[in-house]
């Protein structure tokens, strides 16, 4: 619920407020029409350190969605697999891939410092030319594109010339890597050859903060920050305060919003979904309460490796995984906490459509494991 206003007279936002408010953005409290292309372009990517999880992504968020419909556009070039928030791989629409690398330059210019030493003698604007060179010659993996520096460059450390290749060059993943079904190495080109044509001038900041509000509003400047991976998008705020309208979170944190975006009551059904491991909705705000409850802090992850996860009442509520079994899958369904039957029913019930449209015509099981500690 919205409750009275804090000392900065801005509407305060609760929790559950919160959270419908972002599921809504999210496309996750009622699936929606849009085409993939569309959602992909919506939530300003997705992310996809691995293959599978932009797939999985869709189907919790949109009506209608097959796996082979993402798939056909990363084979026509429509979307793309890049470096960019957060140093992290997205799937990205092709016109965001040539926009928004270039708006995350500076994040991707200060990750090199952390390689300056294995970089001592690299003159990086000849990598960069030379390392483009390469990779627009024929797709090159890292392995590939370490070992053709290293004749430049001996004495460097290798890993670090091909880190500094990926931060100095917008790189995309070639298919077949990321296609549905299909396997195969990661081989890099950069964006501007795979897709045919130039990168655009970074965008302005504010347009990007208004499309971030649209995919997770309300949001705090240092939401929009954690998001993007960069600093200093308080001006950008600050000058679009005009056009926008402002809340405070429980802890007094100021909130922007865009005026006409959805902002369910906080008594708005949210029913379960599964999610991919790093999904957006875990990942893109500083303060994350707003979907994973404190008790379960830190249990989508053990060590570097990300669970999958499923939302019970617009929260986070356990991890799931597929087991192959003969021809067919077993859903496991891991809850943090009790259940009630009827939250156990409804979540079969989704895991159930989640198998219906990533394994359309595969048999399948859906297990209950032991409430986990």
């Amino acid at each position: 619920m919205t409750t009275k206003a804090g000392p900065s007279h801005a509407p305060v936002l609760d929790t559950r407020a919160l959270n419908r408010a972002t599921l809504a953005r999210q496309l996750l409290l009622r699936r929606s029409p849009l085409s993939a292309r569309a959602g992909v372009e919506h939530l300003l990517g997705l992310q996809a350190q691995n293959v599978k999880p932009p797939y999985y992504a869709l189907a919790a968020r949109l009506d209608g969605f097959t796996p082979e419909e993402l798939s056909g556009l990363m084979a026509e070039r429509a979307v793309v697999r890049i470096v960019t928030m957060r140093s992290t791989i997205h799937t990205h629409t092709a016109a965001d891939c040539l926009t928004l690398r270039p708006l995350v330059q500076a994040a991707r210019d200060r990750e090199l410092g952390n390689f300056r030493k294995g970089l001592v003698g690299v003159d990086l604007d000849r990598l960069a030319a030379l390392a483009r060179h390469l990779v627009e010659a024929e797709p090159r993996t890292m392995k590939e594109l370490r070992e053709a520096l290293l004749v430049e460059w001996p004495d460097a450390d290798p890993q670090a010339l091909a880190i500094a290749a990926r931060c100095k060059l917008p790189l995309v993943q070639v298919t077949p890597r990321g296609l549905w079904g299909r396997s195969g190495q990661v081989a890099l080109t950069t964006a501007e050859h795979w897709l045919g044509r130039p990168a655009e001038p970074a965008p302005d900041p504010d347009e990007t903060v208004l499309r971030y509000l649209a995919a997770f509003g309300p949001a705090s400047v240092k939401d929009m920050q954690t998001w993007a991976g960069l600093t200093r998008l308080r001006e950008a705020f600050e000058r679009l305060r005009s056009r926008l309208v402002t809340f405070s979170d429980p802890n007094g944190v100021e909130l922007f919003d865009l005026p006409d975006a959805p902002r369910p009551a906080a008594d708005t059904p949210a029913p379960p979904r599964f999610l991919p491991e790093f999904d957006n909705l875990l990942l893109s705000h500083a303060d994350r309460t707003r979907v994973v409850p404190a008790a379960y802090w830190g249990r989508a992850w053990q060590g570097n490796v990300a669970h999958r996860t499923f939302l019970v009442d617009g929260f986070l509520a356990g991890v799931w995984k597929l087991d192959s079994h003969g021809h067919g899958q077993v859903l496991v369904i891991e809850p943090f906490g009790k259940l009630t039957k009827d939250q156990r029913d409804e979540v079969s019930a989704e895991g159930a459509r989640m198998l219906d449209t990533m394994h359309k015509g595969t048999s399948y099981d859906i297990r209950f494991g032991a409430v986990l500690p």
